[in-house]
């Protein structure tokens, strides 16, 4: 499984949520403006079907595409990536560098020692 380009992800992030989509349905759902041009979206779709994300059931000459890749899937690849490469494979330094720049709080952080207390 090769890693998605940011427009891609945005994309994926959409048919997990939608969970089947026309290509229509997916720039009705785009976020934002401007939003992509129906041909630009419809060949990100087509390329993330190439690269093995996406599925499609065909009706006639239009494709409804479908996630084959699911988010779980896709985030337990690439989150051990980025704490590979960015975090010295120590998932602590994830967290103390989320601690550090305050996108996580002493109460969030107290829940997540919870989490692992029960797990143990």
């Amino acid at each position: 499984m090769q890693k998605l380009t940011n427009k891609e992800e945005e994309v994926m992030q959409l048919l997990w949520k939608l969970e089947k989509a026309f290509v229509k349905e997916l720039l009705d759902a785009f976020p934002g403006t401007p939003k992509p041009h129906y041909n630009t979206l419809s060949t990100m779709v087509r390329n993330l079907e190439e690269k093995g994300f996406v599925g499609h059931e065909a009706f006639g000459n239009t494709h409804r595409y479908f996630p084959v890749i699911s988010k779980e899937q896709y985030r337990q690849k690439y989150i051990g990536e980025t704490v590979a490469d960015y975090f010295d494979h120590n998932y602590k330094n994830l967290v103390s560098f989320f601690a550090k720049e305050e996108k996580i709080s002493v109460q969030e952080l107290k829940e997540i020692i919870n989490l692992i207390e029960k797990k143990s």
